[in-house]
């Protein structure tokens, strides 16, 4: 039996066949159209809207959005660690809370502030499969830590004497490490999965980001695994949380109304005032946009509409931390002075 060499090229004319010897023969094969599998190079990102018009105004409103995402989160972590009265586990969690913020609007936001610039949608294919596993784990850890900031806040306040027995250091530092490693190996996983996957010659991505759902649906070979395996980690890995904290509230609400004075229970609310607040935004708007992606079928007014998830969250739990709660006030106030007698 003869081997042959085969050499594809994508150049005009006739199917020519040229035999060197006997073990080998060179094939060149005039049909480019024929590669519509992953050596595909790039995907291709085409953002909110192709309107040239509205593009000056898009970029300048998600490069305004994300620096104050940046901005904001990074002058919680600073007050946080720059004052020991906030050296406990609600602000502690908060402090990972705003480094996973400023990580996950970096994965999505600059990439299309890049493209606008560049008037290029283009990404390439490992580049696009990175960012969603970027995205995932940090969307994953931000689960996790809205779910530990519950318990922190519902042992704080059903068991107030046993509190710093319960929340020790020790178990504040094995949450956040358990959280992190679950949210890379769900990430992980997912993206091994989609790895597998063969994808068809329209590779446009109706989005401003690589979105796991969105890409899913270039796929040419069988999805039926990924979807299933989407909807056991959603369950497991947003559901489940989602569950814990309302448990976690239920249990608060309850203990709350047994108090005897209502200057309690005002304190106690209002220390979980900010917390429930995040929550409210987090989960509202990924419920939101997953209500308006059903009830239309435009993938554009869908990425749109995910604006709400991705980015204003992130953008808005400064604000929400800094402007509801008196020592996060305090702890700015100490900074931006200690700024000051530096200048």
């Amino acid at each position: 039996m003869t081997s042959q060499l085969i050499l594809l090229l994508p150049i005009q004319g006739p199917l020519i066949l040229f035999h060197f010897h006997p073990i080998f023969s060179i094939r060149f094969i005039s049909n480019l159209e024929s590669r519509n599998h992953t050596d595909a190079p790039e995907f291709f990102l085409l953002g909110l809207t192709d309107d040239p018009k509205v593009q000056p105004l898009i970029f300048t409103l998600f490069l305004s959005i994300y620096l104050v995402t940046i901005l904001g989160n990074l002058l919680i972590v600073l007050a946080i660690s720059s004052d020991s009265h906030l050296h406990t586990p609600m602000y502690f969690f908060l402090s990972n809370l705003s480094i996973t913020d400023i990580c996950f609007s970096t994965t999505t936001i600059p990439k299309m502030l890049l493209n606008i610039l560049a008037q290029n949608q283009g990404i390439t294919y490992l580049g696009c499969f990175t960012r969603f596993g970027f995205v995932l784990v940090f969307g994953v850890f931000e689960n996790f830590l809205l779910v530990a900031m519950a318990y922190d806040r519902y042992a704080a306040i059903c068991h107030p004497l046993r509190y710093t027995v319960i929340m020790n250091p020790q178990l504040c530092i094995r949450l956040i490490v358990l959280s992190l490693f679950l949210s890379i190996v769900v990430a992980l996983l997912l993206s091994l999965m989609m790895l597998q996957l063969s994808f068809c010659k329209d590779l446009e991505i109706p989005h401003f980001f690589c979105e796991l759902a969105q890409v899913l649906k270039l796929a040419c070979s069988d999805t039926l695994i990924n979807n299933i395996l989407i909807y056991i980690v959603t369950g497991l890995f947003g559901g489940l949380p989602l569950l814990g904290i309302i448990l976690s509230y239920t249990q608060i609400v309850s203990s709350v109304l047994r108090m005897p004075s209502v200057e309690r229970k005002l304190k106690a609310f209002s220390t979980c005032g900010s917390h429930l607040s995040v929550v409210s935004l987090f989960y509202g708007t990924a419920v939101g946009v997953y209500i308006s992606s059903a009830l239309t079928n435009s993938s554009r007014k869908t990425a749109v509409a995910s604006v709400m998830y991705t980015i204003v969250p992130q953008m808005m739990n400064p604000f929400i931390y800094s402007l509801r709660n008196r020592d996060m006030k305090g702890a700015l106030r100490k900074l931006i002075r200690r700024r000051d007698s530096l200048l």
